[in-house]
């Protein structure tokens, strides 16, 4: 209808121009020029454009379809991402309350370590204490021995007289004198 209506145009225009018959001759060749250049073009163009408009369509279609598993995949993501969202708040507590036992783990470690080393400096503190103390009662005895000695000595010089040395010595030369007819021991 549309083609019709191009053609009755173009014949009233013919018409009007010229009023001659050579004006519609020449509409006629015009037209006839118009339908062998569309007749060509739409033989040699109805593959490419065909092949054109099919690839096209495939295309939009992959086109879709990739868009589609973006969305999914999209929407996956976002909903892993609400998910993690959701547990973070739970997941810091776990972490704070973690890290409180943590601290409370080292501190009860510092504190058994430290009581380690008070219980290992006492008792080396009692050990040195001990060996000084020892070393002091020894020198304690020895100094007292040596007071005694002294003191026996200075009484034993005051109070013993020259008959009492003299009587000593003879009674020392005489058991000196009977020791080899008792087996050679000397009495004490």
């Amino acid at each position: 209808m549309g083609t019709g209506l191009i053609l009755a145009t173009m014949l009233a225009e013919g018409a009007a121009e010229g009023g001659h018959g050579g004006g519609l001759v020449e509409l006629a060749a015009k037209l006839f020029n118009f339908a062998v250049l569309a007749g060509t073009l739409v033989y040699f163009l109805r593959s490419p454009i065909a092949r054109y408009l099919v690839d096209r369509g495939t295309q939009i279609r992959s086109d879709l379809v990739k868009a589609a598993d973006m969305r999914k995949s999209a929407a996956a993501q976002l909903a892993a991402i609400e998910q993690k969202m959701a547990a973070l708040p739970a997941e810091l507590e776990a972490l704070r309350r973690a890290g409180v036992e943590e601290m409370a783990a080292e501190d009860a470690r510092i504190r058994q370590v430290a009581e380690a080393e008070r219980a290992r400096l006492l008792e080396q503190a009692r050990r040195e204490i001990d060996a000084r103390l020892k070393l002091a009662e020894r020198e304690l005895v020895a100094r007292t021995a040596d007071l005694a000695v002294g003191i026996a000595a200075a009484r034993v010089k005051r109070t013993i007289t020259a008959e009492d040395q003299a009587r000593l010595v003879d009674r020392y030369l005489g058991s000196l004198a009977s020791a080899p007819a008792a087996g050679g021991q000397v009495p004490a």
